[in-house]
């Protein structure tokens, strides 16, 4: 699952005590791991192998360059959804030919800047010598095109501009994927893609375009998704769709798969990445055979996992009733998703008392089955009542000082931290071995403000 673990009674990342880590670093403090980055991915490329996928890691999931760079030198193109993101994945090394780029809200100038790969927004729009250059530019190997006003849009910036590109067409298959309402994206309902007898008329209308060829479909249709059966309803579909579409003339070279895929909140809560596979797999192995090729946009699979957030304890307090309050310097501003989807993390003491002889559980689970726990609320010093990590936990005693590891952070924890309350970004650390490095420096208070002076 990662690399992670207890060993006589302390967490260890890698090579590296957590405690250790917290004292060099300070609190919070957000701890990847390469070797569990790495092992991720390697997984999914071995899974996936018989499709010859690009996998493009979501860089929202977790949007370090330092991370993004690992999962690069691995092989990795990345997933972006706005401009942002795209300088993330040049500054991470990416060729821009494996990154494709996403979101339903694209302005004028990051569809340039995808367009051309070189400040396009400040290049002259015509001349000899400006189209030659944007000829030869680094632009984005594929756009997933959500509506058609966006189509006509790019569609026109690129003629405009003399550069031609390729489109994906983002399609809702109409599958529940039996996830969170928040981050369910494949209902008809959603304000992303549009419905397989639109994407029909769709091509009809914009197949056949000059600058913005449309020879690809996408779909994403949740995260996170613990079962198979949504993606196989979803691809039979889709497939249904691309014989249509080749029916009527229209041939799709590229099926991009989203991503969704889900991770070990809990202890092997989630499918394996081979699993994902042996569903998938056979559905689509004839048509690789037959040209068509393969896009999947993993996140949380690689990277949640892949983290754990470090929290020192303020205080302990009696809430009266034989509950405690934890009180951590992370909360909500650091890590939103208790907050905002009600997720699980498990969280445990870096040193939990009994040590070696049982104070860690054989599993990460809500309710460990150990002696001596108590229920807790884990929170933070956000001055909202929302602002907890964990409610009614069970957890062994803990006392001020003590450090608190939250599990699986890994993905959407950094990325959707907030200065709310004033309160500065954590530092992010890499570890690899028994070496660790900072990625990311702890945001000084002066630079919080800076903006403002």
């Amino acid at each position: 699952m990662d690399h992670f673990e207890y060993r006589n009674g302390r967490l260890w990342c890698e090579g590296v005590p957590a405690e250790d880590l917290a004292a060099r670093f300070g609190t919070p403090l957000y701890v990847y791991s390469r070797a569990t980055l790495e092992g991720h991915y390697d997984r999914l490329a071995a899974a996936f192998a018989d499709l010859r996928p690009l996998i493009c890691y979501s860089i929202k999931s977790c949007s370090n360059v330092h991370v993004c760079r690992v999962l690069v030198e691995r092989g990795a193109g990345l997933d972006a959804v706005s401009g942002g993101e795209v300088e993330r994945a040049r500054r991470a090394g990416c060729p821009m030919e494996r990154v494709v780029y996403a979101g339903v809200g694209k302005t004028d100038a990051e569809i340039e800047d995808a367009l051309c790969g070189m400040g396009s927004a400040s290049l002259p729009a015509h001349g000899q010598a400006a189209r030659a250059r944007l000829a030869h530019a680094t632009r984005i190997g594929l756009f997933n095109i959500e509506s058609e006003p966006e189509f006509e849009n790019i569609a026109r910036l690129a003629r405009e501009r003399g550069v031609r590109c390729r489109g994906a067409l983002r399609i809702n298959p109409d599958v529940d994927p039996k996830t969170h309402a928040y981050t369910s994206t494949g209902r008809k309902e959603s304000k992303f893609g549009v419905g397989i007898a639109r994407a029909v008329r769709f091509f009809e209308r914009y197949g056949r375009d000059e600058w913005l060829t449309l020879d690809a479909l996408h779909l994403h249709i949740g995260s996170p998704v613990y079962e198979t059966g949504p993606y196989v309803e979803a691809i039979r579909k889709t497939l249904g769709l691309i014989d249509d579409l080749a029916g009527r003339g229209f041939t799709v070279r590229t099926l991009d798969l989203g991503g969704g895929f889900g991770a070990d909140y809990e202890t092997e809560r989630s499918p394996r990445a081979a699993d994902y596979a042996a569903a998938i797999v056979p559905l689509l192995r004839e048509r690789v055979a037959g040209g068509l090729s393969i896009i999947l946009e993993p996140g949380r699979q690689i990277s949640a996992n892949a983290g754990v957030l470090l929290t020192k304890v303020l205080y302990v307090k009696d809430g009266g009733g034989g509950k405690r309050f934890i009180i951590g310097d992370a909360g909500m501003h650091t890590l939103i998703r208790p907050a905002l989807y009600g997720s699980f993390h498990f969280i445990w003491p870096a040193s939990p008392a009994g040590g070696a002889s049982g104070g860690v559980p054989a599993r990460r689970t809500g309710v460990p089955d150990l002696p001596g726990l108590s229920p807790c609320d884990v929170v933070g010093p956000i001055c909202e009542s929302a602002d907890f990590l964990a409610k009614d936990r069970m957890l062994p005693p803990v006392s001020r000082g003590d450090v608190l590891a939250v599990f699986a952070a890994g993905a959407y924890g950094m990325s959707m931290a907030s200065t709310y309350n004033t309160q500065p970004l954590p530092a992010e650390v890499m570890v690899e071995g028994d070496a660790a490095r900072v990625i990311r420096r702890r945001q000084a208070l002066d630079e919080l403000l800076a903006p403002e002076a």
